[in-house]
């Protein structure tokens, strides 16, 4: 028999049959224990225990081998066998959680996802018992998406972990969490979360049709996912947005958004997403809104900075001198004196130097990463400066250029404004205004026509909704913003009115107010 008509098979009522099926499937895998046992002395029953090391707890194998082996004997009455795998979850077994499985397929499955199978002889059930166990890492702070104030914890490569952090946040019975596979030979545990209720209506359907639609072999990390399920899957903009931090989750849900988790990755997916969700920060939420509010806006001009200031330099150096001041043009002209490259192909050196600096930090050890990049580019710098390679303008944006990207809270989302970078910039040396405007405008015609699973991508300017302008540019107080998002449906009030606060007056204020009065 093939492997595909061993897995479509069922169990046997032979023990011996159902051990050779699974020695032909797994054959003689160092990891794959198997530990036989007489379970039923008055008839010499004699059962199997078939488990994956290194993916089970021991001591939990061990109890449950105890109690088969131990309690299992004292059981009496032939009449008993046929029933066996009943008795046995209902009267042997206190684990948790254990289910019985007729079909081989579901029982290799459970043994290669850390459970342990149990086969009786006589029985054609087979017992799966949860006895996952395997080393994980522990919760620690998100690495990509550090913060000031607000919670430390961040999400791990269990699955299990994961969905577990946002229940501790959001215990409404309606939260909903539905599960599935996903890859024929990985068979990755994937998970869909969502605030019934509160979800759009169609949205969890769009998402599940999308993801039971994925036909790959494997599913290594969530960046797989988010490219299969993506909208505009040749734009470079990020229509999903991928997160480590549990509270980001869990806001997410409760406005009415669908949390993909993945087994394996500490990065959990959610949609519908904007394009300004970007360029807000957990902090906004737990700061004060003045400030959030002022860092909010220093990150749209950031944005701003990163995407066009060397585009406007080029285009304003090579083209449009006349739109510089005087004493600016001449020390500009000044310090270009000796450069012998075009101003155009002057910025895309330096631009390239940089992103390679970069690069370099980011894939090196933490300990030397910094030190090269600090280091480098300010030896790289100096020394290109000095020969006259470079003007100290040119460095001076692109220094400004670098640090703005750096502003930006997503990760992701600041290497798509680097990569959008270049074609503007190229366009400017080559045409001035007139490329300059015509690449703004191409990008701003694609921005306009992409979608998130349903959803303008830079809503809520178009469609145009007042009501989500309390959390755009600026944040207001939370006592101010009652309604959740336009997107969501149902329930949508966040916060009851009269919330906001009334310090309670002084006894003089009082006898003034009634004086007035």
């Amino acid at each position: 028999m093939s492997i595909e008509q061993l897995l479509n098979a069922k169990f046997q009522i032979r023990l011996m049959d159902n051990e050779m099926m699974i020695e032909q499937i797994l054959e003689q895998s160092v990891d794959l224990q198997k530990r036989k046992f007489v379970f039923y002395e008055t008839t010499g029953l004699s059962g199997l225990c078939v488990y994956t090391d290194g993916l089970v707890d021991i001591p939990q194998v061990e109890l449950i081998l105890k109690s088969l082996i131990v309690y299992g004997s004292q059981l009496e009455g032939t009449d008993l066998i046929h029933d066996m795998g009943n008795i046995i979850r209902e009267q042997l077994l206190i684990n948790a959680s254990l289910r019985l499985v007729t079909k081989m397929e579901d029982g290799i499955d459970g043994i290669l996802s850390g459970d342990s199978l149990i086969l009786l002889d006589q029985c054609t059930d087979g017992i799966l018992v949860s006895t996952r166990g395997w080393d994980a890492r522990s919760i620690e702070e998100p690495a990509s998406e550090g913060g000031i104030r607000g919670p430390r914890d961040g999400f791990t490569e269990s699955i299990r972990t994961n969905t577990s952090q946002v229940r501790r946040r959001i215990r409404d019975p309606l939260l909903r969490i539905e599960s599935m596979k996903i890859g024929k030979k990985s068979k990755t545990d994937v998970n869909v979360a969502y605030l019934k209720g509160t979800v759009k209506e169609g949205l969890v359907d769009e998402v599940k049709t999308r993801l039971e639609g994925i036909a790959i072999d494997a599913i290594l990390e969530s960046g797989y996912i988010e490219e299969l399920i993506k909208d505009s899957p040749l734009s470079p903009f990020k229509t999903i947005q991928s997160t480590e931090r549990p509270d980001k989750v869990a806001s997410a849900i409760l406005e009415g958004k669908v949390a993909i988790f993945i087994d394996n990755t500490p990065y959990v997916l959610v949609v519908p997403v904007s394009f300004w969700q970007y360029l807000q920060a957990p902090d906004d939420y737990y700061s004060n809104y003045w400030n959030a509010s002022f860092f909010r806006l220093i990150r749209f001009f950031a944005l701003f900075i990163s995407f066009t200031l060397p585009s406007l330099y080029v285009m304003l150096v090579s083209f449009h001198q006349e739109m510089i001041p005087t004493d600016l043009a001449l020390s500009i002209a000044s310090g270009r004196e000796v450069v012998p490259f075009p101003a155009l192909l002057e910025m895309l050196i330096l631009e390239f130097v940089f992103e390679l600096i970069r690069e370099a930090g980011l894939r090196m050890p933490k300990a030397m990463g910094q030190a090269v990049s600090i280091v480098g580019t300010l030896v790289i710098g100096q020394a290109a400066v000095l020969a006259g390679l470079v003007s100290p303008f040119m460095v001076i944006i692109v220094a400004i250029t670098g640090i703005s990207s750096f502003v930006l809270p997503n990760y992701e989302a600041a290497i798509t404004i680097r990569l959008l970078r270049f074609p503007i910039l190229i366009a400017s040396g080559i045409l001035g205004l007139l490329g300059f405007s015509a690449v703004f405008t191409l990008v701003l015609i694609h921005v306009l026509s992409i979608r998130s699973f349903g959803e303008p991508y830079i809503g809520p300017i178009i469609p145009f909704r007042p009501s989500d302008l309390k959390d755009f540019v600026v944040r207001v107080p939370w006592w101010s913003m009652k309604k959740r998002p336009g997107f969501s449906q149902g329930d949508r009030d966040r916060i009851n009115d009269g919330q906001m606060p009334h310090p309670p007056q002084t006894k003089q204020q009082s006898e003034q107010e009634n004086r007035t009065n």
